[in-house]
């Protein structure tokens, strides 16, 4: 048997030293490896290697019998064969793929099949994390793409959905850029409510208000001319209704763990609220945030008058505080995250490296990198690039509690 190169395979159970033994022999053999890849796996070791056999010293027939000797040995299958060029591209167009839910089968099976029919090739598949939270990481070439990159980010969705999982996509821009910096919304994402409609109820104009907030979440209507048409409907309302709703607002379920893990993993956090500042201040301080940014309500003898404070804060607007932050911060835009629900956050999404929808409005997914829902919210942190080793240790400090 001859041969210029050869595939060099090898799997078994893992222990110390595997490695050592097989490469040792291979360069007694004057063979060099132009390629490997080795990983263990939930106590299995699994190795690949693509090696330039013309200097070798021995035959490749020699070198077979005493790698399957140090095999036996050392108690792993090995298998040489001869190297045969399979799809290589010079110029790719990577992407990362995450897919974030509970476990169950058919997420691989679902997501692979339609990569496949949209001829993305993959070219690493590992699990993340497993148990009562499912994460997958994909690596994949869009290169061959036959449709637009938005197009197929709404396909992958709703294939993803189809097995109970969210998923984010990320550019090789993006998910090679570690994130320094997360920018939250915060009514209907890092609280359960939208304080407007709760001051609405209060002033007895909900339904009025409920509507406006509906359309202008959903971009039916101006999220400005929204604000003040609501915020009209709430005149005279007493400062002490806003008190008593301020200390009930409750946090949307996994959001506190989320921020303690994002501060400890050394995140700066930002709120750009289209809500209002009274209360968004309220949550800052009760999360350790580092920035809060919200419209302010005119308030005149202990009532409402109506009004909201210039500069509004819109939908671009939210997208200038952004830029802002990152000069404040000094971060490239690709290391800033946005989290946001409605309409009025695609500016914000759309100027960071990483945008995620939460439980959004039809119109955000279309500028979103990624859509979560809120049951798996803390599966954020698996698509910012943190140390694998950082997010076990919080993750399996949260579950001692």
């Amino acid at each position: 048997m001859t041969m210029d190169f050869a595939v060099i395979t090898a799997t078994g159970k893992d222990k110390p030293g595997l490695i050592a033994e097989i490469t040792d022999a291979i360069a007694s053999a004057n063979v060099n490896i132009v390629d490997i890849e080795a990983f263990s796996m939930r106590g299995l070791f699994a190795i690949f290697m693509i090696v330039d056999c013309r200097t070798a010293v021995i035959s490749v027939e020699n070198l077979k019998d005493q790698l399957v000797g140090i095999g036996s040995k050392i108690g792993l299958e090995l298998i040489i064969e001869p190297y045969v060029a399979g799809r290589r591209k010079g110029e790719k167009k990577l992407a990362l793929l995450t897919t974030i839910g509970k476990d169950r089968p058919g997420i691989v099976a679902r997501v692979s099949r339609f990569l496949y029919e949209k001829k993305a090739n993959i070219e690493r598949i590992r699990m993340v994390a497993s148990g009562e939270l499912n994460v997958m990481e994909i690596s994949m070439d869009l290169s061959d793409l036959p449709s637009n990159f938005e197009d197929f980010r709404i396909g992958l969705e709703d294939a993803t959905g189809e097995v109970g999982q969210d998923v984010v996509v990320q550019t090789e821009d993006g998910f090679q850029r570690p994130k320094r910096l997360i920018v939250f919304d915060v009514d209907s994402t890092l609280i359960d409510v939208e304080v407007i409609d709760e001051l609405a109820k209060a002033a007895g104009v909900g339904e009025k208000v409920r509507e406006i907030t509906r359309k202008a979440m959903s971009g039916e209507i101006d999220f400005r001319q929204a604000l003040r048409e609501r915020a009209r409907l709430l005149k005279d309302l007493k400062v002490e209704v806003l008190e008593a709703i301020a200390e009930n607002l409750e946090i949307t379920p996994g959001a506190e763990e989320l921020i303690s893990t994002l501060k400890a993993l050394g995140f700066k956090i930002a709120l750009v609220s289209g809500g209002f500042k009274y209360f968004v201040d309220q949550i800052k301080k009760k999360l350790s945030i580092d920035y809060a940014y919200a419209n302010k309500l005119v308030i005149k003898e202990g009532k409402l008058t109506g009004e909201v404070e210039e500069p509004v804060i819109d939908d671009r607007r939210k997208g200038e505080i952004i830029r802002r932050l990152a000069r404040k911060e000094n971060l490239l835009l690709e290391e800033i995250v946005a989290v946001g629900d409605g309409a009025n956050d695609r500016f914000m999404l759309q100027s960071s490296g990483l945008g995620i929808a939460l439980n959004p409005k039809n119109i955000l997914k279309k500028v979103a990198d990624g859509v979560i829902t809120k049951e798996n919210l803390t599966g954020i942190l698996y698509c910012l690039g943190a140390p694998e080793k950082k997010l076990r240790e919080v993750f399996s400090k949260g579950s001692s509690n």
